[in-house]
């Protein structure tokens, strides 16, 4: 079941969202990465079988501050 996962991440320049952008592509089951917001703090991931818990403390390690704000399943078209 594809589930599609929203997180604010601190990031302030476009080195950060870059390093965000790969670390949460190299995840396991990732689809798509994109981010959104007025301010571009909030990343979504869509993908199968993404463990948020896993990504989101991996992004904390490596870029900063992230805190998930949404999980939902991705209903198929």
């Amino acid at each position: 079941m594809k589930q599609k996962i929203v997180m604010q991440v601190h990031m302030n320049c476009q080195k950060c969202r870059t390093k965000a952008l790969k670390v949460a592509a190299s995840a396991n089951g990732v689809d798509f990465v994109g981010i959104e917001g007025d301010e571009k703090k909030n990343m979504v991931v869509i993908g199968d079988g993404v463990d948020p818990v896993k990504l989101t403390n991996s992004l904390r390690k490596k870029v900063g501050q992230t805190n998930i704000i949404s999980l939902a399943e991705v209903k198929p078209s």
